[in-house]
């Protein structure tokens, strides 16, 4: 895939990662068959995949076998797919639109929702455990760190600060923490989990761990921007919510100017720890630039 674009390279991944999803997801014609289908519909078709970009890109400089990417490619945005489908339910965010198409409570109802999202979390460790990805102690530690990303110390502790934030004041340092958790531990863990499928020299995993962190904090910056600037039919979910829910954002804190220009040093800071890599971190660093500069 070297001699790809990064259009035509991100299209492949996209297609191998949907293959992988389709083949690991139990179908809709297996009973529970409404849980199945109410699985499939939040999963498949749909998304940017960054995260199974990050996997393949962080997995391709560390000289993975791409057939082992494939798997916790798959893995984490069926962890993604989860915490989506639950941030949409009446008890969290309440959103109706997810990838320009009904939410998943909202399709089918919020009960078959809940235990769609539960089932997708338990599924993603299922093929973790189930698939030869590295050494095994590699593989366990793997498994460990997905688990931190997914739970009190990654998204389900950041959702929780961020519902009990709804109308207070936070501080930049405190917004940080609690997107570090929400937003960041999954990206974190994405660029992990394929750097760890292969070998990386010195300080390598350092480096990438470095750059993990400052993408995963400008995704969530460069998301405050879009809900204040874009609209419902070009993010395919709807634009605003943030705001109308008194939520504190980036762009609420710092304004929009500051904010923008704020990703931007994160964007700097990322490719920075990439330098020693050399043209092996090249989708790493085209990643990085699509992160910050995508419209949706």
């Amino acid at each position: 895939m070297s001699g790809l674009d990064f259009a035509a390279w991100s299209r492949d991944v996209a297609g191998r990662t949907e293959a992988a999803l389709a083949e690991l997801l139990p179908t809709a014609q297996v009973a529970p068959a409404r849980l199945h289908d109410a699985m499939r519909y939040s999963t498949l078709g749909g998304g940017k995949r960054v995260r199974a970009m990050l996997v393949f890109a962080a997995g391709e400089m560390a000289g993975a076998d791409p057939q082992r990417l494939r798997i916790p490619a798959a893995a984490v945005e069926m962890i993604h797919a989860y915490s989506l489908i639950h941030d949409d339910l009446p008890c969290m965010d309440d959103d109706v639109l997810r990838r320009g198409k009904p939410t998943c409570h909202v399709e089918f109802d919020e009960a078959t929702a809940l235990l769609a999202g539960d089932a997708l979390q338990s599924l993603a460790f299922q093929v973790m455990a189930e698939h030869e990805l590295a050494e095994p102690a590699t593989q366990v530690a793997m498994i460990q760190q997905l688990a931190l990303a997914t739970g009190p110390r990654g998204m389900a502790g950041g959702q929780a600060i961020d519902l009990e934030s709804v109308g207070k004041p936070l501080t930049l340092p405190e917004l940080e923490y609690m997107h570090i958790l929400k937003t960041g531990a999954l990206i974190r863990a994405a660029v992990m989990l394929g750097a760890h499928c292969g070998t990386l020299p010195g300080d390598g995993f350092g480096r990438l761990d470095r750059y993990a962190k400052r993408i995963g904090l400008a995704f969530q910056v460069v998301d405050d921007v879009l809900d204040e600037e874009g609209d419902s039919s070009t993010l395919g979910k709807t634009a605003g919510k943030d705001l109308a829910a008194n939520k504190p954002t980036y762009t609420t804190l710092m304004g929009l100017p500051q904010a923008k220009a704020f990703a931007h040093e994160l964007l700097d800071d990322a490719l920075a720890s990439l330098e020693p890599f050399g043209e092996g971190a090249r989708r790493l660093r085209e990643l990085a630039a699509f992160i910050v500069h995508r419209e949706r």
